[in-house]
């Protein structure tokens, strides 16, 4: 699979994001987010049949018509199905105060942090200004298996970040709030059913042949892309159904301290012996609404605001929830 590339054909993942502070307690490390995946798949699009791209619009179905972006405005949905319409202005009182800082509320033990709230991986690397402190807190929580709970802000929400320390760096997984994370329950497993003696064995000796002490990433790979990418290769050297596109393809919608290590050890301890008096998170949520349809547009900057009293009151039907926008 091609890397990722900017406009200017750069790798997207050799520059930083997003540079900021890691904080907590009486400790401030500058730091850099890089992003630790990259999409994957088949790059597929759609087109016209003269090769053209295609583009989303919304569509208005009272009107039988497309509807221009200077009358779009953002509802929240009600539990009636009517919506309460908010604008940009709105909105942006309740984002969260922009901020440049990441942090650290709480310590946790690392094997008590659930996978199933992880959402996106970031690597956190040291600015050049970062020193020793970056190595000190990175091999402090490698040794203690400890992970940080923070927040930070990034594109005018607020997200929650679960850091570990692996080989002496710094990685952060987003993760879901807890209304996103589904119960077990939820799933309906019938009641278990005690199993016989040869039964749990023969599974068992099936699972040891299969057994592998190390899981090799290497093998995890998409088959089917890398099918779909052959067959567009082979019929492209073959001149085959190769049409010339009439119009370009958009780019989708990225000090010195003092007895630093007396601080470390002081600011973990606090943190820990903290964690019970805190409730959780900590964090406060961004207003987010729904999304009635396609969740293309993200961002404040593809908002409207609503058209004037005297429209067709045929543009009432157009309402659309607000999304929840991903970093």
């Amino acid at each position: 699979m091609p890397d990722e590339r900017d406009e200017k054909g750069e790798r997207r993942g050799n520059r930083a994001f997003w540079s900021g502070m890691l904080s907590f307690g009486l400790v401030s490390i500058p730091v850099d987010l890089y992003p630790a995946t990259r999409s994957g798949g088949a790059p597929l699009r759609l087109l016209d049949e003269d090769g053209t791209p295609l583009h989303r619009r919304y569509y208005c179905p009272e009107d039988d018509a497309d509807v221009p972006n200077e009358h779009l405005v953002l509802g929240y949905e009600l539990d009636d199905g009517r919506y309460v319409t908010v604008t940009d202005e709105e909105l942006k009182e309740v984002d969260p105060k922009k901020s440049r800082e990441i942090d650290l509320r709480l310590f946790a033990p690392e094997d008590g942090v659930d996978p199933m709230y992880f959402e996106r991986a970031y690597f956190l690397a040291p600015s050049k200004e970062a020193g020793k402190a970056y190595r000190l807190l990175a091999r402090v929580m490698e040794d203690t298996k400890r992970a940080g709970i923070a927040t930070f802000v990034l594109r005018d929400r607020e997200y929650l970040v679960a850091i570990f320390s692996d080989a002496g760096l710094l990685r952060a997984e987003t993760l879901r709030f807890h209304d996103e994370v589904r119960s077990p329950k939820t799933v309906g497993l019938p009641k278990a059913k005690k199993a016989s003696a040869a039964l749990v064995t023969k599974f068992e000796h099936a699972i040891a042949e299969l057994e592998t002490k190390r899981l090799p990433t290497a093998e995890l790979t998409d088959e089917h892309a890398e099918r779909v990418e052959e067959l567009a290769r082979k019929k492209h050297r073959r001149g085959d159904d190769v049409v010339h596109s009439k119009a370009p393809a958009e780019k989708p919608e990225g000090g010195d301290v003092l007895d630093l290590m007396a601080a470390l050890k002081r600011s973990l301890k606090i943190a820990s012996g903290s964690q019970e008096r805190k409730s959780g998170s900590g964090g406060s949520r961004t207003q987010r609404a729904k999304s009635s349809g396609s969740r293309a547009a993200h961002g404040h900057g593809a908002h409207r605001t609503p058209p004037a009293r005297g429209a067709k009151t045929a543009r009432a039907s157009r309402v659309r929830r607000a999304h929840r926008r991903k970093p």
